[in-house]
């Protein structure tokens, strides 16, 4: 089954445990999104991608210079452990890793979240690539990706358990959309996948395909 596949699965069977008004919450969420100019305004393909110096699990930074010594780099911003779209993907690039390196290129993911929390999730879900953290989003801001959760979904987050302040360390709102890139070692981004809905990720094999 491709990831696409087992996205759907899951957003269907979490759909029939979840009661209508939430349902309502999430959707109008990502909605509020796709009417915007998030998209339309976001760094993507042709575009150069930026310089960035970032703190993987143990605290030990990485930039984009050294990775594209290396050759090209496979980029990904994800939300959170707590989300379980950004888990699934996880795992599925994990599975193309050997692929990518075949291709003399390196699989790296970017999220808000804490050197703590990512340590968590690099053990959970048994990744060996680097997690780096961007602290306030900041790169992800600087790619036009961010945006604040509206006041009813951040408070429907919270029922569900799911604490940005201890995830992020800040009481901001402020998520990345799905996004992944690849950056030749000109840093000009060569593909590139973004969506407004959560729920979805570039496909694993597409990235294969592109490298």
């Amino acid at each position: 089954m491709n990831l696409t596949d087992q996205l759907k699965e899951h957003a269907d069977n979490s759909a029939k445990n979840m009661p209508e008004e939430a349902k309502n919450i999430m959707q109008a969420g990502i909605k509020k999104l796709e009417d915007t100019d998030i998209i339309k305004n976001a760094t993507k393909k042709g575009d150069h991608f930026p310089d960035f110096s970032l703190p993987n699990a143990k605290g030990e930074s990485t930039s984009l210079e050294e990775l594209l010594k290396k050759g090209q780099v496979v980029l990904t911003f994800y939300r959170g452990g707590w989300c379980p779209y950004c888990n699934l993907a996880l795992k599925a690039l994990q599975d193309i890793v050997p692929q990518i390196k075949e291709k003399n290129a390196t699989l790296v993911a970017i999220t808000p979240e804490t050197p703590d929390n990512t340590l968590t999730i690099k053990e959970k879900n048994e990744l060996d690539f680097e997690i780096l953290t961007s602290k306030n989003n900041e790169l992800a801001r600087s790619l036009g990706l961010t945006y604040k959760l509206p006041e009813e979904l951040a408070t429907l987050y919270k029922k569900f358990g799911i604490d940005l302040l201890e995830s992020q360390g800040n009481d901001s709102n402020e998520l990345p959309i799905a996004a992944t890139y690849i950056i030749g070692t000109d840093k000009k981004i060569t593909y590139s996948f973004i969506t407004e809905d959560y729920k979805l990720r570039a496909e694993p094999l597409d990235i294969i395909a592109a490298l």
